[in-house]
């Protein structure tokens, strides 16, 4: 009788209970995915007020709030039976609302990070969007022309004219505590001070007397908030970083990178010794080769340069790397550097100098971003940059992994000594992610985090020029994941083409490094545990 009871108490209870209210809608299909996806981008933009993002306390409580409504939408889609492609876009927007709840919870950078009040962008970054946190109202200068026309002069006044206002709204919301973001964070603003200067002499703006007020108001606020922002700097005596925990979970959750802080702390130190042993060994072979000579003329630049992208040019398409496309050579070209004297050189600049086609083969990047704008994705969610640089182990990863796949393909069968340069990248960069590791961890301050950097970069490349190790380590500590995600997403990368090729030989079909490389690049700037999953059909690397 006692089991019978049992049995029936469910029942009862059921039978018993107010009736629900009407179950909320489960949304089956992709068109329904896009639709969503559209709205949330509307919805993840700040409101603008004449113009101005408002990063207000109660504009970012009142979006907080209703952040987890949206999280509550995407987890009412049923994709069972959805095709892989369409079930990865799922994903992409499921990493974007957790970057934005981590935003809220964790990073808050309109509180912490002054530089996320920098506005003017005088270049396009080599990545899909930005690197690190920005604004956003920010002004892509390079989209513009010069002299202006009419047009675009308005809309460039327009969008100037909101600096003096958000640098005013930055003096209220900027109460955080973060000591290294702070006092780094102003190297950025009077940076944008300079940049405004340099505007009053591009070609014809002088003749738009609107434009020349609106730049020396713009420059006047930039200089008011630095100055603001020095005032401040002595209160500030909390750290910087997000501590192991948080770093873990936005790794996993947001960058879908399916690794801990500690993974990445022991990837990158086994990185390090292993580009160092490497480097040593590959020194020792061409112990009987003439050394590599640096360009030390403008003439002999040029001349190295032409012969470095013929050359990459040639081996990538005469040795079936990748199926060339007609805008892969004029995007490599408009990145092939200007002579610099030896005493100016920085890390990159050196390497370049004795042979660029290391440094071009990372250039893979101005390959995807020229598919980005020849060939945009057919996927809505993947047209356009994926927020949080969610994107960096696809676009870093990819471009620090071919610097060595292509070495290892033949690319430097004709000079052995350049695949010396190609350990010494890899090797800077497992230091400076290592580095940014600590300085997340708050074992370390930025500047500590520089010392690891350039200390273990071979041949005292990184000593040479100080401002290119405060950009990164500053990058990095605005961005989780970034600094670590060239070597993270090089060994991701590894991995999905082992999968690939494993994958092939179980089928009898050979492997062919063409067809990998031509679907990476049909996938699309998306976090590499999504497009291994995606070419493959093997979804362990999708953190779970």
């Amino acid at each position: 009788m006692k089991n019978v009871f049992a049995l029936l108490l469910p029942i009862l209870i059921l039978s018993c209970t107010k009736p629900t209210e009407t179950q909320a809608p489960v949304y089956k299909t992709y068109a329904e995915l896009e639709t969503l996806f559209k709205e949330w981008r509307d919805f993840q933009r700040p409101l603008f007020n004449d113009g101005v993002p408002d990063y207000s306390l109660a504009a970012m409580k009142k979006q907080q709030d209703e952040l987890r409504t949206w999280q509550q939408r995407l987890q009412q889609f049923d994709t069972v039976g959805w095709p892989i492609n369409q079930q990865v876009d799922w994903y992409i927007l499921k990493a974007e609302m957790n970057g934005l709840n981590f935003d809220h919870r964790i990073m808050r950078p309109w509180e912490r990070d002054p530089a996320f009040y920098k506005t003017l962008w005088m270049d396009r970054s080599d990545v899909p969007a930005h690197e690190g946190p920005t604004h956003a109202g920010i002004i892509d200068l390079w989209k513009y022309s010069f002299p202006l026309t009419s047009e675009s002069k308005d809309k460039l006044v327009n969008q100037l004219r909101a600096i003096a206002p958000l640098n005013e709204q930055a003096k209220i919301n900027l109460i955080g505590n973060a000591k290294d973001l702070w006092i780094a964070g102003i190297r950025d603003i009077k940076t944008q001070s300079e940049e405004l200067e340099t505007m009053l002499a591009l070609p014809g703006v002088n003749e738009h007397p609107d434009v020349v007020a609106i730049l020396n108001e713009a420059i006047a606020s930039t200089n008011q908030l630095a100055s603001w922002l020095e005032k401040q700097a002595a209160s500030k005596t909390g750290p910087s970083g997000i501590g192991k925990e948080n770093y873990t979970w936005y790794l996993q959750n947001v960058h879908l990178v399916s690794l801990t802080w500690e993974d990445e702390v022991l990837l990158l130190k086994r990185e390090l010794a292993r580009a160092w042993s490497a480097l040593k060994l590959e020194e020792h072979r061409n112990r009987n080769l003439p050394e590599l000579k640096a360009a030390n003329t403008p003439e002999e630049f040029a001349t190295l340069t032409e012969r470095a992208a013929k050359s990459l040019l040639n081996f990538l398409d005469q040795d079936e790397i990748v199926s060339m496309k007609e805008y892969f050579e004029p995007a490599l070209r408009a990145h092939l550097g200007n002579f610099v004297p030896a005493e100016k050189r920085n890390f990159f600049v050196i390497g370049l100098h004795y042979d660029p086609r290391p440094l071009y083969s990372h250039f893979y990047h101005w390959f995807e971003l020229a598919q980005l704008d020849n060939e945009p994705h057919s996927s809505t969610i993947r047209r356009n940059p994926l927020l949080y640089n969610i994107f960096d182990s696809r676009n870093e990863g990819t471009a620090t992994a071919v610097e060595e796949m292509f070495m290892q393909a033949g690319l430097y069968n004709d000079d052995p000594r350049v695949k010396e340069i190609v350990y010494i990248m890899i090797a800077q960069r497992a230091a400076r992610g290592l580095g940014s590791l600590y300085a997340h961890a708050n074992d370390l301050t930025m500047e500590e985090a520089g010392k690891i950097h350039s200390e273990y970069t071979p041949r005292g490349w990184m000593k040479t020029e100080k401002e290119l190790l405060i950009f990164e380590q500053h990058l990095y500590l605005r961005q989780p994941g970034y600094g670590t995600s060239y070597i993270t997403g090089k060994y991701l990368l590894e991995n999905a083409m082992a999968e690939f090729a494993r994958r092939k030989e179980l089928q009898n079909k050979p492997f062919a490094v063409k067809e990998f490389f031509d679907q990476l690049n049909a996938v699309g700037c998306i976090p590499i545990s999504l497009g291994h999953w995606e070419m493959t059909g093997d979804k362990s690397a999708v953190p779970k």
